[in-house]
């Protein structure tokens, strides 16, 4: 299959609709190397990766769980459970972190887009080697408290959970936009 083929039959696939094997550790080497080579303006490295294997995804879905039920008072122990369950959906979460910060000539949009870039360029390494991949925020993405129990420093920002794994059957492509209510050309 040439790369635009493959390009072209990525489809995320739910978390709850993955299984193991998980990657080994060579594949996710593989992943992360492909995922720090996207453009990078001023060669900032504006984001960084969390690795979350094996019992890690449940310790931390135990900080989640602890947020969520400080944050909800009225939590059951279902949905309790259920936010500790958050990356144990899939066999491997990896947490794509933005580290865009001011500069004098890089702007943070460019260094923010270049997260952005990371995470998909990740998406794209886990489906070249025959993995499903979803990558979400979530609420856990965006509260204060679950990204200081993640270690995230108060200028960083979670550009997003990428849960990798083997689909557990072939994934359902979905209807795309057609190109002629996206696209224009500029003085035509």
């Amino acid at each position: 299959m040439s790369a635009l083929d493959l390009l072209k039959t990525r489809r995320s696939v739910k978390p709850m609709e993955m299984t193991g094997p998980a990657p080994s550790a060579a594949e996710i080497e593989t992943m992360l190397t492909v995922a720090s080579r996207v453009p990078d303006h001023g060669k900032l490295a504006p984001w960084r990766f969390i690795v979350f294997e094996g019992d890690a995804r449940r310790a931390f879905g135990e900080s989640i769980a602890k947020v969520f039920q400080a944050n909800r008072a009225d939590a059951t122990p279902d949905q309790i459970e259920f936010e500790r369950n958050r990356l144990v959906r899939a066999p491997l979460v990896i947490a794509v972190v933005s580290r865009a910060a001011p500069h004098a000539k890089i702007p943070e949009w460019e260094q923010t887009m270049s997260a952005g870039a990371s995470a998909m360029s990740l998406v794209m390494a886990a489906h070249a080697l025959g993995y499903a991949a979803s990558w979400l925020t979530e609420w856990y993405a965006y509260d204060r408290a679950v990204l200081d129990a993640l270690g995230l420093s108060a200028e960083e920002r979670l550009a997003g959970y990428v849960h990798i794994g083997t689909p557990m059957r072939p994934p359902e492509d979905r209807e795309r936009p057609k190109l002629d209510t996206i696209v224009t050309h500029y003085g035509k």
